[in-house]
Parts: structure tokens; C-alpha cells; sequence
């Protein structure tokens, strides 16, 4: 099988890491758009998924991985682990509401593809 044949098969199927890193490159750029930004990553990655379930994990692992992050180096790298504990469950906040569009776009972009 050549190698055009491989990626022509993966390109088909959708794959859940290229879908993520679409929407987490086209979040960061379109972080100045409040819902239309995650809503276009989300579209975005949403065909590179192909499916809807692929679409969702897609959206939801990197959220979640981000949250989480955020959570442990903010409670780690300040002197009151209380402090740090509340400022990550802000951007842990934060996250959560970046995904509403993220997830939206992404069911629209699997369904459209």
C-alpha cells in the first residue's frame, strides 16, 4: 500500500489528535472572537474528526487536560496552596465555558462532514 493510500484512509476516518490540535491552534487564533472563535475551531474540527463521537472527545480531552494544568500548577507554583487551589478552579471555570461553543461547533462539523 502506498503511502498516499495510508493517508488517504486516515484522512477518511477522521482521527480524534488532529481534530484537537485543530481546534486548539484555531482557539488560540480566534481568541478575540468570544463565541464565534471556539464555534469555528469547534466546525473546524468537527470535519477533521468526521463522527460525532470523535468530534466530542475531540473538544473534551483537551479541555479537560487544560483544566486540569491549570489546576495543579496553580496550586503548586504559589506559596498558599489555598490560593492557588481558587485560581485554578477560576480558569478551570473559564475552560468550561470556552467548550459550550467548542462542543457545538464540533457536532455541527462532524454532521456536516
Amino acid at each position: 500500500m502506498t503511502e498516499d493510500a495510508k493517508s488517504g484512509v486516515a484522512a477518511r476516518n477522521g482521527s480524534i489528535v488532529r481534530a484537537a490540535l485543530w481546534m486548539f491552534v484555531l482557539s488560540l487564533l480566534l481568541f478575540w472572537l468570544p463565541i464565534v472563535g471556539p464555534l469555528v475551531a469547534g466546525v473546524v474540527g468537527g470535519t477533521k474528526a468526521r463522527t460525532v463521537g470523535k468530534a466530542l472527545a475531540a473538544a473534551l480531552l483537551p479541555a479537560a487536560l487544560a483544566a486540569a494544568l491549570f489546576f495543579v500548577l496553580g496550586t503548586a507554583l504559589t506559596g498558599i496552596p489555598l490560593l492557588g487551589f481558587i485560581a485554578g478552579l477560576g480558569v478551570g471555570a473559564l475552560v468550561a465555558v470556552h467548550v459550550g461553543p467548542l462542543l457545538l461547533g464540533a457536532i455541527v462539523g462532524a454532521v456536516l462532514s
